[in-house]
């Protein structure tokens, strides 16, 4: 399905969008270079390699039209989304569209900025050009190009060199009831400056149960020893179709954890690339997904290990229920270049039931000699032996099935070092587990 098939809604909507852009030349230059790579791509199908076990047949058939604005929701409807203990730099957008109202201000402590892509043109503009859509690769990236022709809004973080970020940048996106089916493309730009730490979470909710798309793309610049944690939590509703791409440029000794918490959607696509570019550079993707009913999730994996002495690790768990399939496609690529790289993958799934399916695609291309990489996935059911280890201690169970469970996820969510995002996330996984009410009492 190559062309302009399945394309014409949204080429028509593009020529709407861009005629009524007032923004750089720079940016519309941009933005038409990336519709024009959407029809040479194509709608990515089964036949591409990235995309065997995703069936986008389902999201190409349906009809989404650009969001309209006025909606409105208040800090009462946010309340549900606060980080207990700890207080957070909030930014806002309703239907793909920042709200100030409803967000901190736009200037935090220590001159760091956190405010909205379009702001950002303004605040600092030599840099959001300098970053803007020159890492994530929409040229063979059909998503990717997508959101890239359409990019209007979404966040913009800036830490400076050698600062210490005193709070989290809290970005939500929430999505409100709709008379039919709309379309977001958020787009978030992340620089964090040498020497720097900083957390960033990316949450993506709804206001409703309506279907409707969301298209994300985050560009995430981290500069020389800079550490950084970045959560991408997607809660929306279950007949939400959700892509979301996280790329990530690593300076030299730079150290980046990306988190995914996948719970919404009826389709979900993770694609988190990082490029460990400088030398010393390290990384982990830490994830958790977890569908059920029909719900399909597809993690995309892709590290590219450009410098040598960097070292990354993947470990993704899945929690699979009912009908529902999953897919890890994880891919290592170690540059000529890239001696003494160590590399390891794991990704591990549980079938809670007989019609749930997983496909899991590790996969090593290594161009240098002197290396270190690993990887390995398992794909099965709850450990017997363990229930009945518990049960024989008089743990009922359901009981017992649960706190396993719990313990499944509890080794990725040990590896997010902000402790109120953590907990935050635990409530999330406790709620959804089959009987987690039953978690809750024991606390």
């Amino acid at each position: 399905m190559k062309g302009k098939v399945g394309l014409e809604g949204y080429l028509e909507s593009f020529k709407r969008f861009q005629n009524g852009a007032g923004r750089p030349s720079w940016l519309r230059d941009v933005r038409r270079a990336a519709i024009q790579r959407c029809v040479e791509l194509g709608l990515p199908t089964t036949r591409d390699e990235d995309w065997k076990f995703t069936n986008l047949a389902p999201l190409t058939k349906k009809t989404f039209r650009p969001a309209p604005g006025g909606a409105k929701i208040t800090l009462d409807d946010l309340a549900p989304f606060v980080f207990q203990g700890q207080e957070s730099a909030r930014l806002v957008f309703v239907n793909g569209r920042y709200v100030e109202e409803l967000s901190d201000s736009c200037a935090q402590p220590g001159g760091v900025i956190a405010c909205s892509l379009a702001q950002s043109l303004g605040f600092h503009r030599e840099l959001v050009e300098q970053h803007l859509a020159k890492h994530v690769d929409y040229d063979r990236d059909f998503f990717a190009a997508l959101n890239t022709a359409f990019m209007e809004d979404g966040g913009f973080v800036y830490v400076p060199p050698r600062t210490v970020l005193q709070k989290p940048i809290h970005l939500i996106y929430a999505t409100t009831k709709m008379s039919s089916p709309v379309v977001t493309h958020p787009r978030n730009l992340i620089i964090v400056g040498e020497a720097t730490e900083a957390a960033v979470v990316e949450e993506y909710v709804s206001m409703g149960g309506d279907e409707y798309f969301t298209n994300a793309v985050s560009e995430l610049v981290a500069g020389e020893g800079a550490v950084v944690e970045h959560y991408r939590v997607e809660r929306e509703s279950t007949r939400a179709y959700n892509i979301g791409t996280v790329r990530v440029q690593q300076g030299r000794s730079s150290n980046v954890a990306c988190h995914g918490v996948l719970l919404g959607g009826v389709l979900v696509r993770n694609n988190v690339h990082p490029v460990l570019a400088g030398e010393g550079a390290e990384c982990v993707l830490n994830g958790v997904f977890m569908p059920r009913g029909r719900q399909h999730m597809d993690n995309f994996m892709w590290v590219e290990h450009a410098s040598p002495h960097c070292g990354s690790r993947q470990f993704y768990n899945g929690i699979l229920d009912d009908k529902a399939t999953g897919v890890f496609s994880g891919r290592i690529i170690v540059h000529k270049d890239a001696q003494k790289t160590d590399a390891k993958q794991t990704n591990r799934n549980l079938l809670l039931s007989d019609e749930a399916q997983m496909d899991s695609k590790p996969q090593l291309e290594i161009y240098a000699d002197d290396v270190k990489c690993t990887h390995g996935a398992t794909i099965g059911k709850m450990d017997d032996d363990a229930i009945f280890y518990l049960r024989a201690r008089g743990i009922p169970l359901e009981r017992a099935r649960t706190l396993l469970l719990f313990g499944f996820a509890a080794e990725n969510l040990e590896r997010m070092r902000q402790e109120p995002i953590r907990r935050y996330v635990e409530g999330l996984i406790t709620d959804r587990l089959p009987h987690g009410e039953i978690l809750k009492n024991l606390s």
